[in-house]
C-alpha cells in the first residue's frame, strides 16, 4: 500500500493523520490567523477572542498540523511538510523584520520635540517619585510627525523607566518658526490610573 493510499488529507475527522507529520507547528504559532486561512484551518480566528486567544495559540502550535492535514487536501505528506516549512520561514522573516522596521521607524521620531518631552518628563518631581531617576527611554516610539517647512506637528507615544517601575509617555508637539514648542506631554500609569501632566494646554 502506498503513503498515497495509506494517509488521507482533507477529509475532516475521516482524514488519516500521518504519524510523522505531528509535532510542534512553528507557522502556525507566529503567524496564527493567517496560517490558518492559508490552510483552510479556521478555528485559528479565534486568536481575536479575548482570553481565549492565548489558549488557541498554544494549540495551534501543538494541533496545527494535525488540523492542516485535515482541513486541505495534500498530495502527499512531502507536499505537506513543504509547505509547513514555507510557513515556518515566513514566521522566522517576520519575528526579524518587524522589530527592525519599529526600531527604523522609532529613529526618525527621535528629534528635537521628543527631546524636549524627555527633558521634561526627567525633571518632574511628581514622575521621579513615583518612577525614580534617572528615567530612561524606551527603545520604541511610536506616533508620527510631520513638516511643512518651518512649521509641523508631532504626536508620539514611548515608554519610560526607572529604578523604581515603568510608565507612558504621550507627547503633542508643534513646530512654529523652525522651533518645536510642547503642547502637551502626559506621563501615564496604565495598571493604576494615575496621570502626571508634565505639560498642560491649559496652562
Amino acid at each position: 500500500m502506498n503513503q498515497q493510499q495509506q494517509y488521507v488529507s482533507g477529509l475532516g475527522k475521516d482524514s488519516v493523520v500521518p504519524p510523522e507529520i505531528k509535532g510542534w507547528n512553528w507557522g502556525a504559532f507566529f503567524l496564527n490567523w493567517i496560517w490558518g486561512i492559508g490552510n483552510s484551518t479556521y478555528i485559528a480566528l479565534l486568536v481575536f477572542v479575548p482570553l481565549v486567544n492565548i489558549v488557541m495559540l498554544v494549540l495551534l502550535g501543538l494541533k496545527g498540523n494535525e488540523w492542516a492535514w485535515k482541513n486541505r487536501a495534500w498530495r502527499d505528506v512531502e507536499h505537506f511538510k513543504a509547505t509547513q516549512k514555507k510557513w515556518r520561514n515566513a514566521s522566522a522573516i517576520l519575528l526579524l523584520v518587524v522589530p527592525l522596521f519599529a526600531v527604523f521607524v522609532g529613529s526618525l521620531l527621535k528629534g528635537e520635540a521628543f527631546d524636549q518631552s524627555m527633558i521634561a518628563v526627567s525633571e518632574n518631581k511628581e514622575v521621579i517619585e513615583v518612577i525614580g531617576e534617572p528615567i530612561e527611554a524606551g527603545f520604541l516610539i511610536f506616533g508620527s510627525i510631520q513638516t511643512s517647512g518651518a512649521s509641523g506637528e508631532a504626536s508620539l507615544q514611548y515608554s519610560v523607566s526607572g529604578p523604581k517601575g515603568e510608565a507612558d509617555v504621550y507627547v503633542r508637539a508643534y513646530k512654529e518658526m523652525d522651533k518645536w514648542v510642547l503642547y502637551h506631554v502626559v506621563v501615564d500609569w496604565p495598571e493604576s490610573g494615575k496621570r502626571v501632566q508634565v505639560v498642560n494646554p491649559n496652562e
